[in-house]
Order: structure tokens, then sequence, then C-alpha cells
């Protein structure tokens, strides 16, 4: 990219920031956020002394070198971090707990449960399962008849809504273990214990959560807060953004708003696709709850409609209001403050309910032809000076180290 072009950013969440830190020095960088602060879907409240994640309970790791080193260099990793390992667990519908991932500890089953899952495991080695397509298919493939019923279809269906036969496997890459029927009975031989798998530890700051993290990644740049971006018009030279000019802009929003705000640029083509991608919202509800030594906490029963606690509260002492544990619980789209006291009184560790929080966009339903969608999209607009980035502008499941990935990847190219 040639210096000094003038770029505008819409959004100052995980994604907008890290290209803006990124571009900053050889560009004039000006980021445009609608809400009064910034952070996007990390942002944190402090109610009651607890710290409240609004949409989830964010961490940092990755796999990649390159965003471990750009992220250290804007953090003090020893004095601002704590580093802790995943000590997550399966609240089984019968009230037992068992490690995660569920398919290495069957010696933590029920004795009716461990011996139909090891008859399992005999078929699925005596027989080749067929190339799955769907996520049904695999899933009844890679971990048989008892634990799909028992753990991954209830688990899973609360999630997606949906039959899980019509989820297909283009958003799964990273998402689950894809262990073979010999590592599974290994991995159960050996005890093997999730701190040995890849991101079984991660990295949390000691004070304000991932709140802390969004703050400190806003520093040094032009953000303008309050500022809801009606309209982007393509000009000769550039792009207006609400009547200011820049050579390039950089949209870090929801791509179902660009039909509605681009001038200039033909979407016509793309409004019927970009109308029927799907998305399901989470409703987050702050807790006090019993002490427990767990990270994160599947629960795949049936008598109530939460499918996660994230325990927020074993994350940092500072999470914690006097010592008194608290987490996080997630339902997946909306639900009334009267139904999740209701659900609450069915779910493990005695949650107390303190708030909650709706946020309608924070999973992406990708269809199979999703990727290649945005993909059209993203080629149309480039060429014109107008870039995607983000969870919802480029329809991907993304994870704060993997938007910070791809502003990375974005910033290289540009």
């Amino acid at each position: 990219m040639i210096q000094n072009n003038k770029i505008a950013i819409i959004g100052a969440g995980v994604s907008g920031m890290s290209i803006a830190q990124m571009l900053k020095d050889t560009n004039e960088v000006v980021v445009f956020e609608r809400e009064d602060r910034p952070g996007g879907m990390v942002k944190c409240d402090r109610v009651n002394g607890h710290l409240f994640h609004r949409t989830g309970g964010h961490v940092f790791n990755t796999k990649r070198q390159d965003v471990l080193d750009w992220f250290w260099k804007r953090f003090n990793c020893e004095e601002e971090f704590t580093k802790a390992d995943r000590n997550s667990a399966v609240s089984m519908p019968d009230g037992r707990i068992v490690a995660y991932p569920i398919e290495n500890h069957a010696y933590q089953f029920s004795d009716e449960m461990m011996k139909t899952f090891i008859g399992d495991l005999i078929s699925m080695a005596a027989n080749k399962s067929k190339e799955p397509t769907n996520f049904e298919e695999f899933l009844r493939g890679r971990f048989g008849e008892t634990l799909y019923r028992e753990y991954f279809q209830p688990y899973n269906e609360k999630i997606w809504r949906r039959s899980l036969t019509d989820v297909p496997l283009s958003w799964l890459a990273g998402k689950l273990p894809m262990p073979t029927v010999d590592e599974i009975i290994y991995n159960n031989f050996k005890h093997v214990e999730e701190k040995q798998f890849v991101h079984s530890s991660f990295y949390y700051p000691k004070n304000g959560g991932s709140q802390f993290i969004a703050d400190r990644l806003s520093e040094g740049l032009d953000i303008r807060y309050n500022s809801d971006i009606y309209s982007m018009v393509k000009k000769e030279n550039g792009w207006s953004i609400c009547g200011v000019a820049f050579d390039k802009v950089i949209f870090c929003g929801n791509v179902k708003e660009l039909p509605k705000i681009v001038e200039g640029v033909d979407l016509s083509a793309y409004k019927d696709g970009i109308d029927t991608l799907e998305a399901h919202g989470t409703t987050t509800v702050l807790c006090e709850i019993d002490d427990n030594p767990y990270s994160w906490i599947y629960m795949p029963s049936r008598a109530h409609q939460a499918h996660r606690i994230i325990c927020t509260g074993n994350f940092a002492g500072s999470n914690r209001n006097n010592g008194v544990m608290s987490a996080t619980i997630e339902f997946t789209d909306e639900i009334s403050k009267e139904d999740i006291i209701d659900n609450l009184s069915r779910v493990p560790y005695s949650p107390k309910y303190l708030a909650h929080n709706y946020a309608p966009y924070t999973y992406p339903i990708q269809a199979s032809g999703t990727r290649e969608f945005i993909s059209t999209i993203k080629s149309a607009t480039e060429s014109q000076g107008l870039y995607l980035l983000g969870r919802f502008a480029e329809w991907e499941y993304y994870n704060m180290d993997v938007a910070m990935g791809a502003a990375f990847d974005l910033s290289a190219r540009l």
C-alpha cells in the first residue's frame, strides 16, 4: 500500500482495532465505532463486584507465532496476564462430571454407558465409516452412537437449534478434536488429560478481562465513538464516509448492513444471498455460582436450555466479589429473564442470577456455499477499495486470536 493513505475502519472490535494498529504508522487511520467504548464482542461490565463478559468469556491463545509475537509486543505477559490450563468438564444429565474431551474419559462413565461405548469402538474399528456429508454423520462416524446420543446430539442441538443433518461441515476445521479409534482407546488407557492438547492453556488479564485487551488495543488510535455509519459512498478517487473523504475503507461490521449503506458500488446481485445468511444470537447470564475447579462446563442435559457455563471467576481473582465465585451461562438466541431464572433452577452448581445480555449476532451459520459466496463479494468490493474483515463481515467463526490473524493477513496483503 502506498504510504499515507487515509483509511476508514468501521468497527472498534478486535478485528477493527487490530488492523488499525497494524496500519496506523504508515497511513492516516480513523476508526468509527457506534458504541461509546471499544471491544465489540469482548466488552465487559462490572456487576455487583463481578466482571461480566457480556458475550461469552474471552481468553487469549493462538497457534500462530506471528500473532503471538504481535500480541506480546503490546502487553506485558508476566505482569499483566496469568497463564492457566484449561480444566473443562461435561456435566452429564445423571449428575456425573466427566472430564473433557469426553471421548478420552470412558472410565468416568456409568458402567452401562461405558459398555455400550466400548461396543461402539469395536464396531467402528471393524467397519470403516463412510465419508460424512453433514455434522450428524461426522459425529456418529467419529465418536459412535453412544456418545452421539448421550452428549454430542443434545449438546449441539441446543447450540444450533436445528437438526444436525442440516449443519454443514465447512465450519468444522479446528473446532473439534478429530481422534481416530486407535487414539481414543490409547487416550483412555493412558488417561490423557486435556492439558496435553493444542489450546489446552490460555492467557487471561489479571484485571479487567477482555475489556483490558480492548482498551489497550484502542490506545493511540483515532476512534470516533458514537458514530453509527449510515452511508459509505464510492467516489471517483475513494470513499465518502458520512461526508468525510477516505482512500480506502475496511468494514468490520455485519455484512448484512452493506446493501443498506453502500452507494456507488452495485451490490444488488448479492442482496438476496446476504439476506439469507443465518446466525445465532446468545443470551449470556452472569451468575454467582458454587465454587468448582473448572474453566468451561458443557451441559448436554435436555432438562434446561443452557449449553455452557464459563467459570470466569476462576480465570482471575479480580473477577470475583469478596471471594464469591462468578460465571457466565450461555443460552442460544434470546430468552426472557423469567425463563432464564426458571432454567437456572435446573442448572448445576446452584447459579444465582445477577444480570444478562442478549447479543443478536454471535455465531455465524455457514452453509455449504457460504465461504465461496462471501469470497465473491470480497472480490467485488476490494476492486473498489472496500475490504471486509471480521467475524460477521466475513461470516466466519473467528475467536479473538483468529480475528487478529485475519487482520495480520489483510495488512500484509495491503
